[in-house]
């Protein structure tokens, strides 16, 4: 019998801290993170990104664009860090 007693003294003291931690981290507040503020790189335009917006909304009449179809050699230029055809001459 004190076999039995002991086990369920220990069930009761288990339960009885598990209840307890319990209440404990449902009363905590958490602060939510303050969102980082928006970073703007410069007050100048891109005019390659603007002229990016225009042959998107061609769709695709900008596949046979010319004008579209060198803003898409330069951007593709820029991503892979090749120097525009100017600079390197």
């Amino acid at each position: 019998m004190d076999g039995v007693l002991l086990a369920r003294l220990g069930a009761v003291i288990f339960v009885a801290i598990a209840g307890t931690a319990a209440v404990l981290e449902m009363s905590r507040e958490e602060k939510a993170p303050e969102p980082s503020p928006i970073r703007t790189v410069g007050a100048e335009r891109d005019p390659l990104r603007d002229e990016q917006r225009r042959c998107q909304q061609l769709g695709e009449a900008a596949a046979q664009d010319a004008a579209c179809l060198k803003v898409w050699a330069q951007t593709r230029d820029r991503f892979l860090g090749r120097p525009a055809p100017n600079e390197g001459r």
